[in-house]
């Protein structure tokens, strides 16, 4: 018998510009499996929504309210931001 448990860590999600326009929301709630960099989170997100692939290389991260490269690990409660390019002046 498999007796293996998987640990999972909850974190939100903070949505602007185009995913937040893809999901009609601003925030989502998710799970990850223990030692999921963040870069998951937008690997998800793009496979729930293909249209977003164009902003995959333009995305940057943040996890409570620090910048964060894609490789960082998430931690239970994290608060992570995706950060798709702006324009404006």
């Amino acid at each position: 018998m498999d007796y293996s448990i998987t640990i999972t860590v909850t974190i939100t999600v903070k949505l602007f510009a185009a995913y937040q326009e893809a999901y009609q929301t601003s925030e989502l709630v998710m799970e990850f499996p223990e030692n999921t960099p963040v870069a998951a989170v937008l690997d998800r997100l793009l496979q729930e929504h293909p249209e977003l692939e164009p902003w995959r290389d333009l995305t940057r991260f943040g996890i409570n309210l620090q910048f964060a490269t894609a490789d960082t690990i998430l931690q239970g409660g994290d608060e992570v931001v995706l950060i798709p390019p702006v324009s404006g002046g």
